[in-house]
């Protein structure tokens, strides 16, 4: 199905939807969004796009990738990039709409980054910038400290890389339903009547990381939707095949440098 291209649109004073002035370097969108809403598969042709999680998680599929973004963190999206997004809980999506020649150096690929408290508070007077504005003026000064500012944020690990071959592709859905699953690269190499090497070989390829970390990394991602919804540590540590919570515990840090409990304040 070929993509729509849609008019980024703003609300004015009254909630009324006006148009963004299409030259500015830099827009931004404030929108709510309840518990399970999913905005289908979409692209801005014209844009980089910055989407913000200032509250609520976000899970986004683009590519052949899958990326959790908590509330604090953003992901950037490239131009062009196709991408589909699921609320986990409320969200307050903040979303900054960039020009390709507005920023010199804008990561190349799709990619959570860490938003800064100063980019947060840039980000929260960026939504009552009125539209058009003066790039001479205060409100014009404060968009170009964010585009400033995005061009230093550091990438996190919260992407989860999705494989093409088939075969990964059966134990990639097998992660999803049961990430709790013990199975051994033995286990997968008979049921899929493979050689062990032929499944490291791929997984190497297509997924730039090792079996055991992709297993790692989709039960960590799954631990932040599942403590986004206020699970309790003891529960997502043993649901997802954890010996303790504190092996959990020691695991998340290593990973992301906070203790669970820490990373969502």
């Amino acid at each position: 199905m070929p993509y729509r291209k849609k008019a980024i649109t703003a609300a004015d004073g009254q909630g009324r939807s006006v148009p963004f002035a299409p030259d500015a370097p830099v827009l931004c969108r404030a929108r709510d969004y309840s518990p399970g809403t999913v905005i289908p598969l979409h692209h801005h042709p014209d844009r980089h796009q910055l989407v913000y999680a200032e509250t609520g998680v976000l899970v986004v599929q683009a590519g052949a990738g899958r990326w959790v973004v908590p509330s604090t963190r953003a992901i950037w999206m490239p131009v062009g990039m196709g991408h589909k997004v699921s609320c986990i809980g409320a969200v307050g999506m903040r979303s900054l709409y960039i020009l390709p020649s507005a920023i010199a150096h804008p990561p190349g690929t799709a990619s959570t980054v860490s938003v800064t408290p100063l980019l947060a508070a840039l980000i929260r007077a960026a939504v009552e910038v009125p539209q058009p504005y003066r790039q001479d003026s205060r409100d014009g000064r404060v968009m170009q400290l964010i585009l400033d500012e995005l061009q230093t944020l550091p990438v996190l690990p919260l992407h989860l890389p999705q494989p093409l071959d088939p075969r990964l592709q059966a134990i990639a859905r097998r992660l999803e339903s049961a990430p709790d699953d013990p199975s051994t690269l033995q286990d997968w190499a008979r049921r899929l009547s493979v050689d062990v090497k032929t499944i490291q070989r791929l997984c190497a390829r297509e997924l730039g990381m090792t079996f055991g970390q992709w297993r790692q990394q989709a039960r960590l991602l799954r631990a932040l939707e599942r403590l986004a919804h206020g699970d309790k540590i003891i529960d997502v540590a043993l649901s997802l095949g954890y010996a303790s919570p504190s092996a959990f515990t020691a695991m998340f840090k290593k990973r992301f440098g906070q203790r669970p409990s820490q990373f969502f304040h």
